[in-house]
């Protein structure tokens, strides 16, 4: 017995020891592949697609725009909208609104992306949204104390008819909430297809999802608002198709490292729905949505 738990602690101790080993790993080189993001709303303002090139996956710069492509999306009544490509950013295609927003909610969309050769296609249908109803703040108790500790909520309801999906972003302070770890999705009221949430106020943790991932040198959460702090929080709609992409993207990216790494999921590509029409052309990623949006501002004040 004394023999064997010897051999225990000696295996751990090579395991362990082996977790302090910093790596740098050589990676084999990858053909670059063309990207598209596409994620279209109805809100006022110029609506965006950009084409860009992967790149090797430890690479610390902005991937590579593509010009000199032709950029459109076309709808089920025969509209056609134009995406020009920005003389000072390539691969950066832009739709300028004039009048109303971009689409109507429950019509199919189709882009098409022709560039070097390549033509690339996808579709989507623009969903429905719920209006933001109110946003409110809380005092929080914390166990060291901090009397001014506050984290806020926001209120809406999800539209009867179950498979609507959204992803609810977060603006503090005019900045995006963007960390992998602060994508807030849900579907319908909840967090998946099978919650049957359908028609109900947004459950708790989501309508929390609103609140920075931020932490102390002690790694203790910091409070989320201050008196002075104004949040603007925007509901997208999407399809069911992009809400589990971005899943996927969720997963892949907020990655734990360290020794929890040896129990997470496996890295992997996520998926698209964006296809080259020629199925032995250029490979393609990337994803295509459309979608109404709805949001609403406050700012804290006690």
């Amino acid at each position: 017995m004394k023999r064997k738990y010897v051999e225990l602690l000696f295996f751990f101790a090579i395991l362990f020891s082996g977790c302090d080993t910093v790596i740098h790993p050589t990676l084999q080189p990858a053909d670059p592949v063309y990207v598209v993001d596409a994620f279209i709303s109805d809100k006022p303002e110029t609506q965006v697609i950009r084409l860009m090139l992967s790149q090797p996956y430890l690479e610390a710069q902005l991937p590579p725009g593509v010009s000199g492509a032709t950029v459109s999306v076309s709808d089920n009544e025969g509209n056609t909208f134009s995406f020009a490509e920005n003389a000072n950013e390539a691969g950066v295609y832009s739709w300028v609104q004039s009048g109303s927003g971009f689409g109507k909610v429950g019509n199919v969309y189709t882009l098409s992306v022709n560039v070097n050769g390549e033509s690339f296609i996808a579709q989507s249908k623009m969903g429905r949204v719920p209006k933001v109803d109110s946003i409110t703040f809380q005092h929080t108790d914390r166990n060291d104390g901090n009397p001014d500790f506050y984290r806020g909520q926001f209120w809406a309801t999800d539209p009867k008819g179950p498979g609507d999906t959204y992803w609810i972003k977060t603006y503090k302070n005019g900045i995006l909430l963007n960390k992998p770890s602060e994508i807030n999705l849900a579907y319908d009221a909840a967090f998946s297809k099978g919650s049957n949430f359908d028609g109900y106020t947004f459950i708790q943790p989501i309508r929390n999802g609103i609140n920075p991932d931020d932490t102390d040198a002690n790694n203790q959460p910091l409070s989320a608002y201050s008196p002075g702090d104004s949040v603007y929080v925007e509901i997208h709609a999407l399809t069911e198709a992009t809400f589990d992409y971005l899943a996927q993207v969720a997963i892949q990216t907020n990655r734990p490292g360290g020794f929890s790494e040896l129990f997470a999921r496996p890295l992997a590509n996520v998926p698209t729905n964006v296809f080259n029409q020629n199925a032995k052309g250029a490979k393609v990623q990337g994803f295509f949505n459309v979608g109404s949006v709805s949001g609403l501002g406050k700012k804290f004040k006690i």
